[in-house]
């Protein structure tokens, strides 16, 4: 008995001390990384609203987000001479622009989109600009349009710096970033437990992992479902309320941890660490990221769903839908993508559909 209890202390022991040594390397190992907290107040004070970021890695990581060249040199932002549309054939989108403006987008768009491939990924070949051939290119029209449009009426989000392909391409054919509607699973729960038919215990790379729904992009970024986590109106049944219900808190919950870890922050960003759901208490960014749901959605349904027949299977999600947008689509990680680099000024062609318009 007393050499039992004699091997069970000494096992004890080794575990204990085994437990010991690895703190230990962990501890030592997190002395050696280089942690140079950078804080920043975003808030009120008192509040605890502030936004700590690793300084060392964010420069580590600064060179993914410096934005292209300008090409000045390669085609001058000369507005005289004919127009493209009564030089080329089949241009419908840009053929307002001088023959100097179009083909220095052009460059850039290529630069922006396919450096590899240049013209050919968009026009085959041939040769044949004209052709309609090749379906990168009806994407790349709509696109164009697609751009003119933020940077025309969604300046409550973008602000005066505006986008370009490149702001989401990065140099890529596709963005690195991007979203397919998910198969919904059948729900091995009963009726009334949970919500059944949903993906409730599916974790998910796009939920940090998080056991909740992963179909949070289709709820707000694809379709107007309220955006809520709590009935702020006792007077409002949860079975009648339009908000405060489980489902919609879930996918509320689902939608912050992307976007939080789309822009590098934490919740106190936009919300008042007091009072989450209080507008009135909440930092500008607050109504900034509104406009960005809001612009993800319409960008979405405008633009990326009407291409749905023209991508080819391959290109398609597992449901049949084409690759759509969120918010790390554009920022990368980061607040402001590229940090804050005035895309839109360098190529007014870019800035409103059928004229040149201003950027002061």
């Amino acid at each position: 008995m007393n050499k039992l209890l004699y091997e069970v202390k000494l096992q004890s022991t080794f575990i204990w001390a085994g437990l010991g040594f690895v703190s230990f390397l962990f501890l030592l190992a997190m002395i050696a990384l280089p942690v140079d907290l950078d804080k920043r107040q975003v808030g009120y004070r008192g509040t605890g609203m502030i936004v700590s970021v690793n300084a060392t890695e964010k420069e580590a990581d600064r060179e993914n987000h410096v934005a292209p060249e300008v090409l000045y040199e390669l085609f001058p932002e000369d507005d005289e001479g004919d127009k493209a549309g009564d030089i080329y054939e089949n241009v419908q989108v840009l053929g307002h622009l001088s023959d100097a403006r179009f083909n220095r987008l052009m460059a850039a768009i290529t630069e922006w989109v396919a450096p590899e491939q240049g013209c050919a990924y968009c026009h085959g070949e041939d040769g044949d600009f004209a052709s309609e051939a090749y379906y990168p290119k009806i994407v790349a029209r709509k696109m164009i349009q697609m751009t003119m449009n933020v940077n025309e009426n969604w300046s409550d989000h973008v602000g005066q710096v505006g986008v370009t392909c490149f702001t989401c391409h990065r140099g890529n054919n596709v963005p690195e970033e991007s979203w397919f509607v998910e198969p919904v699973p059948l729900s091995d729960k009963p009726i009334g437990v949970g919500w059944s038919g949903g993906s409730q215990n599916s974790p998910g790379d796009n939920v940090a992992l998080a056991t909740l729904p992963n179909d949070h992009f289709r709820a707000f970024l694809l379709e107007d479902n309220q955006i809520s986590a709590q009935n702020l109106d006792d007077s409002l049944p949860i079975k009648n309320a339009q908000y405060g219900t489980i489902k919609s808190a879930e996918w509320t919950y689902g939608l912050m941890i992307h976007m939080s870890e789309g822009l590098g922050v934490n919740c106190v960003f936009c919300h008042n660490s007091r009072a989450f759901g209080a507008w009135d208490e909440s930092p500008p960014q607050r109504v900034t990221a509104w406009h960005g749901i809001r612009m993800a959605r319409e960008l979405n349904v405008d633009y990326m769903e009407s291409l749905t027949a023209v991508f080819p299977e391959h290109r398609l999600g597992p449901t049949g839908d084409v690759a759509k947008a969120n918010c790390a689509t554009c920022h990368n990680g980061i607040n402001k993508p590229l940090y804050g680099a005035p895309m839109a000024k360098d190529y007014p062609s870019l800035l409103k559909a059928g004229a040149l318009g201003s950027w002061e």
